[in-house]
């Protein structure tokens, strides 16, 4: 969450969806995270007194520590994110609630619920209509049993990597029986008597698509703006997850242009991507944890054209979010909480509700144009609109050019520029150097229309008078 969106929540004040707490007390936090969870969501700030001014986390506590100790005490398991905010010098950490989607969560075999600004224990009568609502809802895609067997069709190199991931292990006593790859997933309610469900099969086994052929990322690299053009390259993805995630994300970059970048006072070039890594990565996730996985005509769609990249996944957004919401971060609605869990313990979804917020800002700071979400009947698209590339964005520059547009003054004969770089070898000169820098487009001639006259002679470009400047700057 960022800095704004806290000074924003601590300016509303409590109620049904905001909760302050100035001590941390881990019982009364547990319960509040159940009322949340039984009540639509919301937001616990601790380190912060009722009217909203900010107390401080004493030193030396722990946010991991106290996220493992309310998280192994809520039944069913639950998604819930732990950040660590500093403002006005002081430390607040805000937690984060998704609405639940296993009505009725229970904290220490009590359920709570949130009543205005309290968070009171359920009676009978709400744990009921609970129950009655929850059990009208169709079961959700993600907990259906899958067809797999459960002998042979899981990836066990999925599951140990998970059991052994950063987030996994500082949420200890969620993998009580880490030798046992069965006994991890059914405490991650995966697997159900003995059988794996769908949530379960997508993450973990070998071959998913065999079950489930939407499960499969198709991606393309096409040569112009048109999608029935040709495209450059194109792959089909299947396998577990998280495998095809990162196979995605390799294709992207892969096919995706890189551009130089200078630092100040320093003519060694940096490559930089065309589009931010971390912006990539965060919108890939959200395709992978929202997309509707229940349509068999859906799936994921990776194109990249020569000035945007597309992802688009099937599904809606969910239910209260729009294009405009996304901008500003969203209380996470999650419509695969199992699948987004595993994520999560596998260090890919940090921030519920700030995916949007955290690729926008990459943009930004890479100054690309914002990325626009749009939704239609079959999915949701994202789009990168990708900036103008010019030769002074994204030129071919060795550090044979570097030196050639650094001593070229003026016009100067081909003799003349090898004489100043201190080089005998004329042919190397011509192919390592002069070659080269006039490909580039940061050299050219002076008489363009006789390339073989004894008169020739070099001069820069008006993008390598620029590239220069901005070096020095």
């Amino acid at each position: 969450m960022s800095r704004a969106n806290l000074l924003q929540l601590l300016s509303l004040g409590e109620g049904q969806n905001l909760e302050f707490k100035a001590v941390i007390n881990p019982v009364t936090i547990g319960q509040n995270i159940c009322a949340f969870l039984n009540s639509g969501g919301g937001y616990l700030i601790l380190g912060v007194k009722d009217d909203g001014e900010i107390h401080g986390i004493p030193r030396g506590k722990d946010i991991h520590k106290l996220e493992q100790n309310i998280v192994s005490g809520l039944v069913p398991r639950a998604l819930v994110s732990f950040d660590e905010q500093t403002i006005e010098g002081k430390t607040a950490w805000v937690i984060e609630v998704p609405a639940g989607q296993d009505v009725p969560y229970g904290y220490r075999d009590e359920i709570f619920i949130r009543e205005g600004e309290r968070t009171k224990k359920a009676d009978v009568e709400a744990i009921r209509s609970m129950i009655l609502r929850h059990k009208g809802e169709p079961e959700r895609w993600e907990r259906r049993f899958s067809d797999a067997d459960i002998e042979h069709d899981l990836d066990e190199k999925e599951i140990r990597l998970l059991t052994m991931s950063k987030a996994a292990s500082r949420l200890e006593g969620l993998f009580d029986a880490v030798g046992s790859p069965l006994k991890a997933l059914e405490q991650l309610g995966m697997i159900k008597y003995g059988r794996l469900t769908n949530g379960g099969d997508v993450l973990f086994a070998s071959h998913p698509a065999k079950r489930h052929p939407q499960v499969r990322v198709r991606a393309a690299c096409y040569t112009s703006d048109k999608s029935d053009d040709t495209y450059r390259d194109f792959k089909t993805f299947e396998g577990p997850l998280v495998q095809v995630l990162e196979q995605s994300f390799t294709f992207i970059q892969r096919n995706t242009p890189s551009r130089s970048h200078f630092r100040k006072n320093q003519l060694a070039r940096e490559e930089q991507s065309l589009y931010p890594p971390e912006a990539i990565r965060e919108g890939l996730v959200n395709a992978f944890a929202h997309r509707d996985y229940a349509d068999f005509r859906g799936g994921i769609a990776i194109n990249i054209y020569p000035n945007r990249l597309e992802i688009w996944n099937s599904g809606n957004f969910p239910e209260g979010i729009t294009a405009a919401s996304l901008a500003k971060g969203h209380l996470s609605i999650l419509r695969n909480p199992d699948i987004a869990h595993v994520l999560y313990l596998r260090g890919m979804m940090e921030k519920l509700g700030r995916g949007s917020v955290m690729i926008r800002k990459a943009c930004k700071a890479y100054k690309l144009p914002m990325p626009v979400w749009s939704a239609d009947a079959q999915g949701v698209t994202l789009t990168y609109p990708a900036p103008e590339v010019t030769p002074e964005v994204t030129p071919e520059v060795t550090p044979e050019v570097m030196k050639v547009i650094a001593v070229l003054v003026g016009s100067m004969a081909r003799r003349e520029l090898q004489e100043k770089l201190g080089l005998k070898d004329a042919e190397s000169f011509r192919q390592r150097y002069l070659l080269p820098a006039l490909k580039s487009g940061l050299v050219e001639m002076t008489m363009p229309d006789k390339p073989n006259s004894r008169l020739q002679a070099y001069r820069l470009a008006a993008a390598a008078s620029k590239l220069l400047k901005r070096s020095k700057a």
